[in-house]
C-alpha cells in the first residue's frame, strides 16, 4: 500500500550518523586519519544540503548525499580498523586504548551498516514514502501479518523505520545473524556478511587482545 501521507522520519539516520562522528573522537590520533573533529564537522557541513535539498524536494540530490555521507563514514570506519589491527603486533597502544576502540568501532558498525540498509532497502527511504515497502531485501515479521492481523493491529500501513534496520544491524553484530527478518536479496547478505565480519574482528581480536595484556 503506498504511503505518501506517512512520511518516514530522517531524523534517527541524521543523528546515527552524527553519532559515528561522535564515537570517531574517542579513537587515538594514531588510529585515525586527520583531526578527530574531522568526521563529524564533515557530517555536519554535508547534512545541511542534505536537509535543504530534502525540504525543496530534490529527491535525486538528496540520495546522492545521503550515500556520499554514508560512504564517508564507512571509510573512515574500515580505514581506523585497519590501522588498529595494523597497531597489534606493535604494542604501542595501552590496554585502555584498545578497549575504547574497540567499543567504538563495534558500535560505529552497527550505525554504519543499519544506515546503509536503510538507505538501500526497498528503494530507500522515499521510494518506501511513494510506494510502501515493496521489493525489500529483508522479510519483516510485519510483512508477514495478513490483512486482518494488520488491521487489527493498526499497522494496515505499516513500513520498516530506522530503528528497525538498527534492530537488524545489532542483531547481525551480536549474533552475526539477522534473527527475525530473513534476508532475501544478494546484496543485502554481502553487506550482513562484512558487518558480521568486522565485528568479528572488533571482539574477537581486538577486546581479547586488551584483556589478555590488562
Amino acid at each position: 500500500m503506498n504511503a505518501p501521507n506517512r512520511l518516514e522520519p530522517r531524523w534517527p539516520a541524521m543523528l546515527a550518523l552524527l553519532a559515528v562522528g561522535g564515537l570517531r573522537l574517542a579513537l587515538p590520533e594514531s588510529l585515525s586519519v586527520g583531526p578527530d573533529w574531522l568526521l563529524i564537522t564533515l557530517v555536519g557541513v554535508l547534512m545541511i544540503p542534505t536537509v535543504w535539498a530534502r525540504r525543496r524536494g530534490l529527491d535525486n540530490l538528496n540520495k546522492i548525499l545521503g550515500y556520499v555521507l554514508t560512504s564517508i563514514v564507512t571509510i573512515d570506519m574500515i580505514w581506523s580498523l585497519g590501522l588498529l589491527l595494523a597497531a597489534l603486533p606493535l604494542h604501542k597502544e595501552s590496554p585502555q586504548d584498545l578497549l575504547r576502540s574497540a567499543s567504538a568501532l563495534w558500535i560505529t558498525n552497527i550505525l554504519v551498516f543499519a544506515s546503509w540498509y536503510w538507505r538501500l532497502d526497498a528503494g530507500g527511504p522515499r521510494a518506501r514514502e511513494l510506494r510502501g515497502h515493496a521489493d525489500g531485501a529483508f522479510l519483516f515479521p510485519q510483512m508477514t501479518l495478513n490483512r486482518q492481523a494488520k488491521r487489527d493491529m493498526g499497522e494496515q500501513c505499516w513500513s520498516p523505520g530506522f530503528v528497525d534496520y538498527l534492530f537488524l544491524a545489532f542483531n547481525t553484530s551480536t549474533a552475526f545473524s539477522p534473527t527475525d527478518s530473513p534476508v532475501l536479496s544478494s546484496w543485502a547478505k554481502i553487506l550482513m556478511m562484512v558487518q558480521a565480519l568486522i565485528s568479528f574482528a572488533t571482539v574477537a581480536l581486538l577486546a581479547a587482545r586488551a584483556v589478555n595484556i590488562l
